[in-house]
């Protein structure tokens, strides 16, 4: 690339040299030449140019619609709660739908088969739950399938085996 551009410098440099020499139809013609040569590389450097600008206009447009296709975090944020609460009222639906344990469809296990049913309220344990019904807490346990007792949620239905 050096090469191509320093060529035309240096027979325009070396022209005097042998402009001298030789007969003015010729110098003429070398001049020519060079000027030729010059046209044609200011035409590739032109094209050139115009080719990096065409290149620069796309991407500043893909740099843009880039912008616009992401989120904040506070949008995402704001996307997941909305959906918790989709889900939290999703599972709330379901669970009202659901018939609730009667003494007669009390699981099997090692406790009372007879017993009431409780809807767990807002600020309920198991243990209060045990102690306002009477009932023990292995058997509330047992008879619902409570993996982690400090996981029931306002709403639920229990079976509350030998409760009052």
């Amino acid at each position: 690339m050096l090469k191509r551009l320093l060529l035309p410098t240096l027979v325009l440099l070396a022209a005097p040299a042998w402009a001298q020499t030789a007969s003015p139809e010729v110098a003429i013609a070398g001049l020519n030449e060079d000027v030729r040569g010059l046209s044609q590389r200011l035409a590739d450097l032109t094209l050139r140019v115009e080719q990096l600008e065409a290149d620069n206009a796309r991407l500043r447009d893909q740099a843009k619609s880039a912008d616009e296709n992401f989120v904040t975090l506070a949008q995402l944020n704001a996307a997941i709660a909305d959906l918790n609460k989709t889900i939290q009222l999703a599972v709330a639906a379901t669970k009202d739908e659901a018939p609730a344990p009667s003494a007669a469809a009390a699981p099997a296990g090692d406790f009372p088969k007879q017993g009431v049913t409780y809807t767990v309220r807002a600020g309920d344990t198991l243990a209060l739950i045990a102690k306002r019904t009477g009932a023990k807490l292995a058997d509330i346990v047992a008879a619902n399938k409570i993996a982690n007792p400090s996981l029931i949620q306002a709403g639920q239905t229990l079976f509350i085996p030998g409760g009052k």
